[in-house]
């Protein structure tokens, strides 16, 4: 995999189905997504709201026009530390086709730049306890 190939941009509502399908291909997304086309109406109503917050970013990797990773990351305000903004990442997916070739440690390392960009002085990633 070139290093050109791959991009991070913002989720478009014609990836939902392809972001979906990553977030159901693992044992716990087995169990509590829905892949099944038509998507089902929540799935867009969320993705709206992560869209049209100044504090959410839903992302996606892309390789050569394929959707191929996703994360979301959140832009948290706090009173701690002075009035610290901290970033969370939650929802890293790699698409099963390109798993093992670094892809995900890429994505993270984005994330948190993203996060500095944004002025965050910590950043977090959350994990399902199971």
């Amino acid at each position: 995999m070139a290093e050109n190939e791959i991009t991070f941009r913002a989720a478009r509502e014609e990836d939902l189905p392809a972001l979906v399908s990553m977030l159901a291909n693992d044992e716990l997304g087995r169990h509590r997504e829905d892949p099944s086309i038509p998507l089902i109406p929540e799935y867009l109503e969320a993705f709206k709201a992560i869209a049209d917050s100044p504090h959410q970013l839903l992302v996606v990797a892309d390789l050569s026009g394929e959707v191929v990773g996703t994360l979301q990351l959140s832009f948290i305000p706090g009173l701690a530390r002075k009035g610290a903004w901290r970033g969370q990442i939650e929802a890293v997916r790699i698409a099963e086709t390109v798993r093992g070739l670094g892809l995900g440690e890429r994505m993270i390392e984005w994330a948190v730049a993203q996060c500095r960009a944004h002025g965050c002085v910590l950043v977090q990633l959350t994990s399902d306890k199971t």
